[in-house]
């Protein structure tokens, strides 16, 4: 209920396509609801109008194979969404939905999980919001405008240990203790990575710990197999 947007932007289930496109332009939506009575029925959104008639997108006309081993309903149903001008036939009856209490780390693995653009959030049977991708980047913009300025001084030791401590919680870390020193707050980092992905993600690390003015790292890589032993 943090980050959702509302009130929901809907269509009504006897709309017709025009409608929803008239609304997805103006508003500058990627999907509107259909709703009746309050109750949520499906969306009409960009990936529901990918493949249209009208702008030479529909689906290719499957082969005499097809029809023989009796998916004609597959081929109705193709037709039904690239040519019909009903919010109906062409909407999706398989929405995504979250309450107005579910936490943010679950909304963003759904999006990602499922590869959808949004969730809706429901209360009861009733549409009460969405949560798009876009509304997870905002929320982390303001995350980032409001957190707290770090405290301008930290002694050597508290920052090493900060640092230290947080390589300790994290799974990838090629280095440990003995590899970081710190001194007039500038970390210096040895001994090997396994990947350059590790070495830039320890460097994040050092560098988001309050009081560091610079990261030296004099580390080499490593060989998977020479690691091992």
């Amino acid at each position: 209920m943090d980050i959702m947007r509302s009130p929901v932007v809907a269509v009504g289930p006897d709309s017709t396509l025009d409608e929803a496109c008239d609304l997805l332009v103006t508003r500058g939506l990627s999907a509107v609801a259909v709703i009746d009575r309050g109750v949520m029925l499906g969306t009409v959104g960009e990936e529901d109008l990918v493949h249209r008639a009208e702008i030479g997108t529909a689906a290719p006309r499957r082969s005499w194979w097809f029809h023989l081993f009796g998916r004609n309903t597959a081929l109705a149903a193709d037709y039904l969404k690239s040519h019909s001008a009903h919010v109906t036939d062409v909407m999706t009856r398989q929405v995504i939905t979250v309450s107005p209490c579910t936490p943010i780390d679950e909304i963003a693995a759904l999006l990602e999980g499922n590869r959808t653009r949004r969730v809706f959030v429901v209360s009861g049977e009733r549409a009460v919001g969405v949560v798009a991708r876009a509304d997870l980047v905002r929320a982390l913009a303001s995350a980032r405008q409001s957190r707290p300025r770090p405290v301008s001084f930290h002694d050597d030791a508290s920052i090493r240990r900060e640092i230290v401590g947080a390589l300790r919680s994290e799974a990838w870390p090629s280095i440990g203790a003995a590899d970081v020193s710190v001194t007039n707050g500038v970390v210096t980092l040895w001994g090997g990575y396994l990947s350059e992905q590790e070495r830039k993600a320890s460097l994040v690390l050092a560098e988001n710990t309050a009081g560091v003015r610079a990261v030296d790292d004099h580390r080499v890589p490593l060989d998977i197999a020479y690691a091992m032993v």
